[in-house]
């Protein structure tokens, strides 16, 4: 059994954030409801695989609900950045999509990153229940977010840092 399970049903407003230098930044995904805040430490990687996934998933939903009115990304920077408290309940290590057609709501599912001390069974979950709109400007935001970060070497692909980069193509190897 799950040590919690939070329904964030509806979400008032989600976003996607890191705080940090490039580097060295922590990423979030937060949501509120109401008076309440619930955020989750996520990895760079998460965010950009998740606002990949968004995009594919609602082309999915749109195709097979051609009815529905297009969700809009457009966004106010201001209001898609991420508001303290920053009082992450968990690290996620799972991040899915869902959807619910009869209420016109997708579900970001997030359950909690397995570590020695968590059994599988009582990791906790969290959803985040949207409109697709949301989700799609939390896809958009997501992927400005990402981007934000050390510009990669057109040689390797790796991030380089402000101090120089020793590109592995050039030499063969890193050097750490």
């Amino acid at each position: 059994m799950p040590r919690f399970e939070i329904d964030v049903d509806p979400c008032d407003h989600i976003t996607a954030d890191a705080i940090g230098k490039p580097g060295q930044r922590v990423f979030y995904l937060q949501a509120y409801q109401e008076q309440r805040t619930i955020t989750i430490i996520i990895e760079k990687a998460q965010l950009q695989s998740l606002a990949i996934g968004i995009e594919q998933f609602l082309a999915q939903i749109s195709q097979q609900a051609p009815d529905l009115e297009e969700a809009s990304g457009d966004y106010v920077e201001q209001v898609m950045r991420i508001n303290p408290p920053v009082d992450p309940l968990f690290r996620a290590g799972e991040i899915g999509l869902g959807y619910d057609k009869d209420r016109d709501r997708a579900v970001i599912f997030t359950k909690e990153l397995l570590t020695e001390e968590i059994e599988p069974d009582s990791a906790a979950q969290v959803r985040f229940w949207t409109t697709r709109t949301q989700l799609r400007q939390l896809a958009r935001w997501g992927q400005d977010v990402a981007s934000r970060g050390r510009p990669l070497c057109p040689q390797c692909g790796q991030p380089m840092e402000p101090e120089g980069h020793f590109c592995p193509k050039k030499n063969g190897h890193l050097h750490e």
